[in-house]
């Protein structure tokens, strides 16, 4: 395949990754929405590399982004394979964005995580809450509701991603809805505490602010279990990670192959690959939780909240999830960016 230097510049990969002679490198598989600093994607990257001789750039789109991607692409494809929340994978299988392939583990995954024709399958999944940087909040209380975080004493340090953009910005704000007495067709709660939540002065930014957190730039993120840990953990940050008293959400984050990709072969073995004990284990050391669950050490499950916290965690319609992200999206537009 060819690639033009405007077409590196569009699609955010390195010279390194590269050639500018007209074709890839060998072994090279394009992946949409794989940055370091997300889930240790930096890790997977290396171990893939490692393990199958692949290389696979970073790359720091978000969900609504890499579809965007996608659609502009659709006759002439670039990426080979992609990682996304729940919802855009629903959304890549019905606009035909994405290809059929049921990795060598496919029988391992649990029904409902899955994609019946294999157009997506989950490869791990995180749970919402707060991620708090406990410096940055000056003494004040760490924060444990969603109504907390309206408080006069959290004006502006409190960040969510774009709903109209990151998956992760719509999950955020579909978990304080559905927490606030609202569902899937009734957004009022959630819009209405993101009015509200306008007056304290947030913070929100379209990609990934784990960085920001720990400058202490921002002092709660509504954000994943996993990045949580992974600061507390890896990075020693006094941080700490809270489940709303009222409740919050397990989300699923899926990957596909694009259809027509360029590199389908090796885009397989980079699927099969992140399914594997060695991939599995990798999330799980990223204090995500597998879709594998066997593949969780003992030492890594002992770091989580109690069972008993996570009981106020749960999992919802993913598809009607996915069929209301739109109108969400729009309805967030209108009434309280």
């Amino acid at each position: 395949m060819n690639f033009s230097l405007r077409s590196i510049v569009k699609t955010g990969l390195t010279a390194a990754a590269l050639t500018l002679s007209g074709t890839a490198m060998a072994q090279t598989v394009i992946c949409y929405n794989c940055p370091v600093e997300w889930a240790d994607w930096g890790s997977q990257i290396q171990a893939i590399k490692a393990e199958t001789g692949i290389t696979v750039p970073p790359d720091n789109k978000n969900s609504g982004q890499s579809i965007a991607q996608l659609v502009a692409e659709r006759n002439s494809p670039v990426a080979d394979v992609v990682y996304l929340g729940i919802t855009s994978g629903i959304q890549g299988a019905s606009e035909g964005l994405v290809d059929s392939f049921k990795p060598e583990l496919w029988n391992e995954i649990p029904e409902g995580l899955k994609d019946e024709d294999g157009k997506w399958f989950a490869i791990h999944s995180g749970t919402l809450g707060f991620m708090v940087n406990v410096d940055a909040l000056g003494g004040k209380p760490i924060p444990k509701s969603w109504t907390d975080l309206l408080k006069p004493d959290y004006k502006g340090m409190v960040a969510y991603l774009d709903p109209s953009s990151a998956f992760v910005g719509y999950a955020g704000s579909m978990a304080a809805n559905l927490a606030l007495g609202g569902d899937f067709e009734n957004f009022e709660p959630g819009l209405n505490f993101l009015k509200d939540l306008q007056k304290n002065d947030p913070i929100v930014p379209k990609q990934t602010s784990y960085a920001r957190l720990l400058s202490g730039e921002i002092g709660i993120l509504i954000d994943y279990d996993f990045n949580a840990y992974r600061a507390k953990y890896k990075d020693q940050a006094n941080v700490e990670f809270v489940i709303p008293q009222e409740g919050t959400v397990i989300v699923p984050y899926v990957m596909s192959l694009v259809k027509n990709a360029p590199h389908a072969e090796d885009a397989k073995k980079v699927l099969n690959f992140v399914l594997s004990d060695k991939g599995q284990e990798i999330w799980a050391n990223a204090f995500l939780r597998p879709v594998r669950s066997s593949t969780i050490p003992a030492d890594v499950a002992a770091r989580f909240l109690p069972e008993s916290e996570y009981q106020r965690a749960k999992a919802v319609d993913y598809a009607k999830m996915a069929v209301n992200q739109k109108a969400f999206a729009e309805r967030y537009l209108k009434e309280v960016k």
